[in-house]
């Protein structure tokens, strides 16, 4: 684990992508100790804003014991109901040299985890696939994504919260509504979040 000082009030904690999860939420829990006023992971760091001494915080947190593995059933569990009639079903089926009903078979029995969100507001990116089935993105993007498709990059699977470019392999959709302004969060998943990709 390393710490990067960023401008004056942040630091950036630098950890393999496996620990993330487990940084997030001990300093989530942690929060008003450390003095942060958000807390943002991404694919291997941890980004503390808004804090008032930040080498203060570094120093304290440097301290700490590693946290342990992030308990599974911690966060929030969100169902999605997805219809899996996805354009890419048979390329996955193909790299996964499986039939199309196991790949759908797999993905409705795989519990994901939001591990941070990007891209778009309200776009999460969901670990929780082996790393045996990663997938390449498209070779030539879409123009147009519809909002709601589920697609599958790399180790990832995630869902399109509004119409936009996209080259995930698109496996599904949704009529579920992701980032809502008028909604208290806006987004409905949030990093730490379980998600389920249910049948429809």
């Amino acid at each position: 684990m390393r710490i990067h000082p960023v401008g004056a009030a942040a630091l950036l904690i630098e950890c393999p992508a496996d620990e993330v999860e487990a940084w997030r939420a001990e300093l989530w829990r942690r929060r008003e100790e450390v003095g942060a006023t958000e807390i943002v992971p991404g694919a291997r760091t941890v980004l503390l804003d808004g804090l008032t001494s930040p080498q203060a915080a570094a120093r304290l947190i440097t301290a700490w014991a590693p946290p342990p593995p992030a308990d599974a059933a911690a966060g929030d569990l969100v169902a999605i109901p997805t219809v899996y009639d996805g354009p890419d079903l048979p390329t996955i089926a193909a790299l996964w040299s499986v039939p199309i009903p196991t790949v759908i078979e797999r993905l409705v029995n795989t519990e994901f985890r939001v591990a941070f969100c990007g891209f778009a507001p309200g776009f999460g990116y969901l670990t929780g696939l082996p790393p045996e089935l990663a997938v390449p993105r498209l070779a030539s993007p879409r123009t147009s994504v519809p909002a709601g498709s589920v697609g599958l990059a790399g180790p990832y699977a995630g869902i399109y919260p509004t119409a936009s470019p996209g080259g995930w392999q698109l496996v599904g959709r949704t009529d579920v509504t992701l980032f809502d302004v008028e909604r208290d969060p806006p987004a409905l998943l949030a990093p730490g979040t379980t998600v389920r990709l249910v049948p429809a």
